[in-house]
């Protein structure tokens, strides 16, 4: 059988770059130290979530992919044999920047990026002022333990991504990201808002008959005003959840994969067998209005 275990990074971040690379590698080797294969860092982890505000000072904070926060991940990648899966700001060229997932293998070699596809530009999450949309396409990567998918925040909206992503022969969909509640919210609006974020990515697990691995920040932002709401999570191939992180604490999760289960869930479930493409090109049009 072929298995696999994923670490789950779930933490808060501060002002202090260095600081936040440090803790995020701290929390690597405590995952490695659990058994995980393959681990995932949340959404732009070395810094706070700047994009609640249009500051161009906050580009200081993007750097060269490869760069320096690879390059000391990769020196752990190595030492621990394990997967690792960084979200980082990426500064592509004077003036141009991108929402960057890098993944380096368990070799310490850097194998690619993905680059955020979809762009949100929401009160409090202004991250079409910094983040140029990827122009990489969607991707998968051949790592030591399974070819993997990535897939960041924003993303995780799109059934086409993921089916795109899974239909690349991604074995497992992981989804850095970044994500909270505004503090003046009631708790019902709270729980919704939250129920449909996990629901829609449960939803693509199902759909695609693949692992899916959702790894979210957690604590308070922006002044009080924002608590990300942590609850990172991974589902099985039929988007079983295998584990669900809190609200309100960090949390190193391991959780382990069963990758065959795909094969059998796909052969039961038969929805990509069954899809009938000959009649999907008008999901290329923008509205389907006679325009």
């Amino acid at each position: 059988m072929k298995k696999v275990k994923v670490g789950l990074v779930q933490m808060s971040c501060t002002k202090d770059k260095q600081e936040n690379l440090d803790k995020a590698i701290a929390k690597v080797r405590e995952a490695a130290a659990k058994g995980a294969q393959i681990v995932c860092l949340q959404e732009l982890f070395t810094s706070l979530y700047f994009c609640d505000v249009e500051d161009y000072d906050n580009f200081d904070l993007a750097e060269a992919i490869p760069g320096p926060s690879t390059d000391a991940l990769q020196v752990v990648a190595k030492e621990l044999g394990v997967v690792i899966i960084a979200s980082l700001f990426e500064k592509r060229a004077e003036g141009l920047y991108h929402n960057t997932t890098a993944v380096l293998d368990a070799d310490g070699s850097y194998l690619g990026k993905y680059r955020k596809m979809h762009i949100p530009d929401d009160p409090a999450f202004y991250e079409k002022f910094y983040f140029t949309p990827g122009d990489l396409g969607y991707k998968v990567f051949e790592t030591k333990f399974a070819k993997i998918g990535i897939l960041i925040c924003w993303d995780q909206w799109y059934p086409e991504a993921s089916r795109i992503t899974a239909l690349m022969g991604a074995d497992i969909m992981f989804y850095p990201t970044a994500i909270g509640w505004a503090t003046d919210q009631d708790e019902e609006t709270n729980q919704d808002q939250y129920n449909a974020w996990q629901t829609i990515q449960r939803s693509h697990s199902v759909a695609n008959g693949v692992p899916v691995v959702s790894v979210n920040r957690v604590g308070f932002e922006q002044d009080g005003a924002m608590k990300f709401w942590g609850g990172s999570f991974a589902t099985n191939a039929q988007g079983k959840l295998l584990y669900l992180a809190s609200h309100d604490n960090e949390e190193t999760g391991v959780v382990e994969l069963d990758l065959d289960q795909s094969d059998f869930m796909r052969k039961h479930w038969p929805f990509l067998r069954d899809r009938r493409i000959d009649s999907y090109q008008p999901i290329t049009k923008r509205y389907i209005d006679g325009d």
